[in-house]
């Protein structure tokens, strides 16, 4: 049976579309701006978003990167990922947290070179702007945009989004299994969206609905084998 897990399709890939929104409506409204790279009302071409990790900001870059004109550049990316290109109009730093030094002077230069031609530039991290244990003059670059704080969805908010997933897949799901999976595995909500695929197709297989028992299972299985984790 655990080969089962390995014949999964691979993930969907991100898109703002399928960020569940929870608390962030006007950061959803302003980065589907930014995607079609309209200056906000306040004139500003920069963002900065920050929360805690499994908040949705990785999830909410890949999907702004979606097109040639983007580009996502995650923190130990090689420093000519930094470097400002014709053609590529919104800049992605991810993980900024986490830069290292001589990527810290890379994403300065660049944040000065997009903003000099018009481009787009969004930072994420999982500190606000003012404690970022980053160089000075990278800091004071990241807080002279917008900045906002992802907010992580409630539990309520989680079951829903995965009721309403389940629904619009036509997944018959049986009452206790999602406040279950909410209480005994990780939390985001990429993980929780990736271990529904996979109870799906189990159910497929195993020819069996999708209640606790066959939730447990899996996750036993998992256990077994953590190679094939949801992550």
């Amino acid at each position: 049976m655990r080969q089962l897990i390995l014949d999964l399709d691979a993930q969907k890939l991100p898109s703002l579309a399928t960020f569940v929104v929870g608390q962030n409506a006007e950061l959803a409204q302003l980065l589907g701006m930014f995607d079609q790279r309209i200056t906000s009302q306040y004139g500003e071409r920069s963002v900065y978003i920050w929360g805690e990790p499994g908040a949705g900001k990785t999830h909410l870059l890949h999907a702004l990167a979606a097109d040639g004109t983007a580009r996502y550049i995650p923190a130990d990316a090689p420093e000519s990922a930094f470097d400002f290109t014709e053609g590529v109009s919104l800049y992605l730093l991810d993980d900024c947290d986490q830069l290292p030094p001589l990527n810290q002077i890379a994403a300065f230069n660049l944040f000065n070179e997009a903003r000099a031609r018009g481009g787009f530039l969004i930072g994420a991290g999982n500190r606000p702007p003012m404690i970022l244990n980053v160089r000075d003059d990278l800091r004071t670059r990241f807080g002279w945009g917008l900045i906002y704080q992802v907010h992580g969805l409630t539990d309520e908010d989680k079951i829903e989004a995965l009721e309403k997933a389940a629904q619009a897949r036509g997944i018959q799901i049986s009452p206790g299994v999602l406040p279950y999976l909410i209480t005994h595995y990780r939390r985001d909500m990429s993980t929780l969206s990736n271990i529904l695929d996979q109870l799906d197709h189990y159910s497929l297989v195993t020819k069996r609905p999708i209640t606790l028992p066959l939730l447990r299972e899996l996750m036993l299985q998992q256990q077994q084998d953590p190679d094939n984790t949801a992550e």
